[in-house]
């Protein structure tokens, strides 16, 4: 069976008038260093006629700027790529793996004010967790998905960690939010990272069916490995099925899709498909 997936994600905003626009800034593309190869990629703007350029955010991310001169009624973003989702295993490093040992962003080693249920939790955990760097994080890594039960919350922003230990609950940018500020806590440099997390499942007569979404994970600054990814959500790292797309100390610094508008009504609409490639 091949390991080639197509992947076509559209993002389509449609509003109640014609609007001014202002400069939209989507992060949708995948990053260099990421260990799933992208065999090719394109990215699609509609209306017709906006102005798009290709740079870097302040986080280093390969980022579209786009602009339109006239009034728009929607807005629309296709991104189409192909991968290969080869298996690797995430602690192994080979020659091609980049192993970034230093961070020169001091916002992912802020130390964070941690609250009262924060605080109880690493403390109540701390004796628990092996003193190896890579397998401490797996295991807290593994205590966050078993205790933050996933929900979809489609609110905009994410809850603080405080939050999220006392409901239990959170969507996937939370849990990987507590994370992040947990890692930092313990002294270590950690970022939040949003992307897209493909899986196989199986269907009605254990047929496969490819599942894509937009989601998101934390990576860990370890000695020897680099910027690990940690999934919280199921409580795995991340490997061959999540392919990041943008990374940043806060949260908002890795927003697919970011930028001003005039005050209108809109309604929002996001489809993915997937689909395995044989040869």
């Amino acid at each position: 069976m091949s390991s080639q997936i197509t992947l076509v994600h559209r993002t389509c905003y449609r509003y109640d008038r014609p609007v001014v626009m202002g400069p939209q800034t989507v992060r949708l593309r995948p990053m260099k260093d990421c260990r799933t190869p992208v065999l090719s990629y394109t990215l699609k703007v509609e209306p017709a006629g906006a102005e798009l350029g290709w740079g870097q955010d302040d986080n280093g991310n390969e980022t579209a700027f786009i602009r339109f001169d006239e009034k728009v009624t929607h807005f629309n973003v296709e991104v189409s790529l192909v991968a290969d989702m080869r298996v690797y295993d995430p602690l192994r490093l080979t020659d091609e793996s980049p192993l970034c040992t230093q961070d020169c962003d001091t916002a992912c080693r802020s130390q964070p004010q941690l609250g009262e249920h924060a605080t109880t939790f690493i403390n109540d955990l701390h004796a628990l967790l092996p003193e190896d760097p890579a397998r401490k994080f797996i295991k807290l890594n593994e205590v966050i998905a078993r205790r933050v039960r996933y929900e979809r919350r489609m609110e905009p922003g994410v809850l603080s960690a405080e939050d999220v230990l006392s409901r239990n609950c959170g969507s996937c940018r939370d849990s990987a939010w507590l994370m992040v500020l947990l890692a930092r806590h313990m002294g270590f440099a950690a970022r939040f990272v949003s992307g897209y997390l493909v899986q196989s499942l199986h269907g009605a007569g254990d047929e496969e069916v490819l599942n894509g979404d937009l989601h998101a994970w934390a990576q860990v600054l370890l000695p020897e490995h680099g910027w690990l990814g940690f999934d919280t959500t199921s409580g795995r790292l991340a490997g061959e099925g999540h392919i990041p797309l943008a990374v940043a100390a806060e949260p908002e610094g890795a927003a697919p899709i970011s930028g001003l508008l005039d005050r209108c009504e809109s309604c929002f609409n996001v489809s993915m498909q997937v689909q395995r490639l044989f040869s």
